[in-house]
């Protein structure tokens, strides 16, 4: 049985940092690569990062988390983190991990079959 879930979610003030975190259960991540998306009301679905299955694949990060936020699986290979540094009000969203099958991480929504339930990450002072 798969399962993804999100936690670590919260409220934080502009400049501050959290830490998601993507349990995970039920797909060998030799073979999945992890991603994290984040929705906002009104907005659709867009990608912030992902790591791929295989470590001779690029990580992917978006234009506008670049050089703020950090994602990291834990040797295990159960976990996989968001580390998210000067967090600013339009990073305000609710984050999904999600899971797909392949080696090269997508950008795109649709192309994972596998989604956690979400956290919501609120920034404001």
């Amino acid at each position: 049985q798969w399962q993804l879930v999100e936690s670590g979610g919260g409220l934080v003030k502009p400049g501050e940092s959290l830490r998601l975190t993507c349990t995970i259960s039920g797909f060998n991540l030799d073979y999945y690569n992890i991603g994290w998306f984040r929705q906002a009301p009104g907005l659709e679905r867009e990608g912030v990062s992902c790591i791929p299955s295989s470590s001779s694949s690029k990580i992917y990060y978006a234009n506008f988390v670049k050089g703020r936020f950090t994602i990291s699986r834990d040797s295990a290979g159960n976990t996989v983190y968001l580390q998210m540094n000067n967090l600013k009000p339009e990073d305000t969203a609710v984050y999904y991990c999600a899971a797909d099958y392949g080696f090269d991480c997508s950008a795109a929504a649709s192309d994972y079959d596998y989604w956690g339930q979400g956290t919501q990450v609120t920034v404001s002072s």
